[in-house]
């Protein structure tokens, strides 16, 4: 199988986003380097051969719309990930937080079901392998203040207000 990958120059620094033969994003994240994402991807949706391509069509529209201030352009595009039935899951409930709106980690895990399993939540962000189009930069501290983000607590913060001023 080929798995297709490009970069694109963000106003928040390069993303690289990585895409099996149908266009649905394995990995994705604020770096140039395929080597940053690729640890991220589970083992059973490894490929054979990796090609950089220069446009990945609706993916590469979606990443420079988002960041020219359309928040929803990625809300259509395809994710797939594997792991366990709670990170499965935790994964799509980050698809459905608005843009603009800060969620605690205990929030989020309330949002997933299980109100008590704050640190799996905290979890399946860290894990989470397509940052942007599975948007776990949304869930914040209890306090407020950003926390850690694999691209950086700046790069989060520099997120959070994009989709403040243009939610």
């Amino acid at each position: 199988m080929v798995i297709k990958w490009s970069t694109v120059e963000t106003p928040a620094g390069p993303f690289c986003a990585v895409v099996d033969a149908d266009g649905v994003v394995l990995a994705s994240g604020w770096t140039a380097f395929t080597d940053d994402l690729l640890p991220q991807v589970a083992p059973s949706l490894m490929f054979e051969t990796l090609v950089e391509a220069d446009d990945l069509g609706p993916v590469t529209k979606a990443i420079v719309a988002y960041h020219e201030g359309d928040l929803e352009a990625i809300d259509d595009i395809p994710v797939h990930q594997q792991s366990g039935p709670y990170l499965q899951h935790a994964w799509k409930v980050l698809r459905t937080v608005t843009p603009g709106k800060l969620v605690s980690y205990s929030e989020f895990a309330g949002l997933t079901g299980k109100p008590r399993a704050v640190r799996a939540a905290a979890t399946a962000c860290s894990r989470n392998a397509a940052a942007l189009f599975v948007p776990c930069h949304r869930i914040v501290r209890s306090d407020g203040s950003v926390g850690e983000f694999r691209w950086g607590s700046d790069r989060k913060q520099w997120l959070l207000e994009h989709e403040r001023r243009h939610s």
